[in-house]
């Protein structure tokens, strides 16, 4: 298992991340605090890090999406509008960036142009949301949005994992996660 805290720089949030890799996939347990309240989540992904389901509550409410091979679901109806998507992005949490880093496997200088089932907290509403990702470095990615100019640079551990999310997240439990993660790779 590993532990990882995210401290939110932009709004101030303290995540806590237990993350288990197994036969069965990879298990993530979370829980945000911060000035705009406590949300918690359980994601499910493949050992590959493909996305499957999640579970998000916050402010009382609860919001279930899962990716099966029909399509996309939230909350048990049919999503077909989320049908280029691949993840997730919980906006409140950088782990989301983890699941495209680890499923695209990219080389330094590659890039990948992807969606994701956005999903806002705490209004859990959920949309799709064009981006792309290129390995800059050995542990550096550049994310862009494709439909807005935000860009950033982001500083990862060998697990993919966010250390540095300049001006949103910064990793707050001052270690590198563990190399349980890479028994997914």
């Amino acid at each position: 298992m590993t532990e990882i805290v995210w401290i939110g720089v932009a709004e101030p949030s303290r995540e806590s991340c237990r993350i288990e890799s197994g036969p069965h996939g990879v298990a993530v347990e979370s829980e945000i605090c911060g000035d705009a309240g406590t949300c918690s989540y359980a994601l499910h992904a493949t050992g590959a890090w493909g996305f499957t389901d999640l579970v998000l509550r916050a402010d009382g409410r609860s919001l279930r999406v899962r990716l099966t091979d029909r399509g996309w679901e939230v909350d048990g109806e049919a999503r077909p509008d989320l049908a280029g998507a691949r993840e997730v992005d919980i906006s409140a949490s950088p782990l989301s960036n983890t699941l495209p880093i680890r499923r695209l496997g990219l080389a330094v200088g590659e890039s990948a142009d992807i969606t994701t089932a956005y999903i806002r907290v705490p209004q859990l509403d959920v949309t799709t949301d064009p981006q792309r990702y290129t390995r800059t470095g050995e542990n550096e990615y550049l994310y862009e949005s494709r439909d807005s100019d935000f860009r950033r640079s982001i500083t990862v551990d060998e697990d993919g994992l966010v250390i540095e999310y300049p001006g949103l997240f910064t990793r707050g439990d001052g270690e590198t996660a563990s190399s349980v993660l890479s028994a997914g790779r």
